[in-house]
């Protein structure tokens, strides 16, 4: 179990959590492993067999503090959290807009601009970092496509239109992503993106932080108090926090598969952290999901110009800004909604 920034992450598989007074107790075998004041920390994400006492959850949902419940693999399960806060004409608009075909179009064209262009600069990171090593002529069409996806989505304002060409971009993108792996190339081959369970080495690590990232998005939009629930791209689903996974597009390629590639291509992460289950699952052992979930925290800590506000922010503010931006376009006090393009 780690603290990072504020968020407490319990990754030890039998782990029990529990309130003594104004505290979070986290046991193991009876035995207290850490114990933390509640006003210290924002948020609890638990992984696998973690559990935690009714009195606790209160507790939490009293003091603000969402629990975040993940499967061992990290595929999100449920959250508990409190009341939501928030001005709730925010909330009305957002529900408006959501319902408006052609205000969901512009809005996910927005998330997808964000998304392919920050595809589009991994792979020219990458072609300036590695190119000796790469090959050059794949990740070079594969540019091209995703510019003239750029291209396309400017041109249509239906939703389905909209959907197909994020589809023939992600496909572009993940086609070539295998040759952005350059070592470890034997344990960490890809070959598609697959989920619900990841099959392979390189996926289980993509699912993993994607569900990590997916939980601080949610987190900073119900602090500005929009609805996680109801998106624009991803439409409701009894579950689903389609809002997070909205804003999530823009960041997946420049923060979940950025540190996905470093850690490989590091050895920062081995075969022997992996192991497949009987229903062909790929999971992470301990030592290596701390590893993840430490990489994750210190890639949040470094600091990046922002693109929008011309100010230097650190990695892990950008969804709560991204969440301000958003909630700003819905009052009417800016023209569009700036999806994070990072150059």
């Amino acid at each position: 179990m780690k603290k990072h920034l504020n968020t407490l992450f319990v990754t030890t598989q039998g782990a029990y959590l529990s309130k003594e007074g104004e505290t979070v107790v986290v046991k193991v075998d009876k035995e207290i492993r850490l114990r933390i004041p509640v006003h210290t920390i924002g948020g609890i994400v638990c992984f696998g067999n973690v559990s935690c006492s009714p009195f606790l959850m209160g507790f939490c949902a009293e003091n603000g503090v969402g629990i975040s419940f993940l499967s061992e693999y990290g595929r999100f399960l449920a959250r508990v959290q409190g009341p939501v806060s928030g001005n709730v004409l925010l909330r009305r608009e957002q529900y408006r807009r959501a319902d408006d075909p052609k205000a969901s179009a512009d809005m996910a064209k927005a998330v997808l601009t964000g998304k392919i262009a920050n595809s589009r600069t991994v792979l020219q990171r990458a072609l300036r970092d590695h190119g000796a090593k790469l090959d050059e002529n794949s990740l070079r069409q594969a540019v091209t496509i995703l510019n003239r996806c750029l291209d396309s989505l400017e041109r249509v304002s239906l939703l389905d239109a909209v959907r197909g060409i994020e589809g023939d971009a992600a496909h572009c993108y993940f086609a070539v992503f295998d040759h952005l792996i350059v070592s470890q190339k034997e344990s960490f081959s890809f070959q598609e993106r697959n989920r619900r369970p990841p099959l392979d080495n390189v996926n289980c690590l993509l699912s993993f932080l994607y569900s990590l990232l997916v939980h601080d998005i949610r987190s900073a939009l119900e602090t500005v108090g929009l609805d996680p629930a109801v998106g624009f791209l991803h439409r409701d689903r009894p579950g689903r926090p389609g809002l997070a996974l909205d804003l999530m597009e823009e960041f997946r390629p420049f923060l979940a598969d950025r540190l996905a590639l470093s850690l490989i291509n590091l050895r920062q992460v081995q075969e022997k952290g992996f192991r497949k289950s009987d229903s062909g699952a790929v999971l992470m052992n301990d030592e290596t999901r701390k590893k993840l979930l430490v990489a994750y925290q210190e890639r949040k800590q470094e600091e990046i110009l922002h693109p929008f506000i011309d100010e230097k922010v650190t990695i892990g503010m950008l969804p709560h800004i991204q969440a301000l931006l958003l909630a700003r376009y819905l009052r009417g006090d800016i023209d569009g909604y700036p999806p994070f393009i990072w150059k």
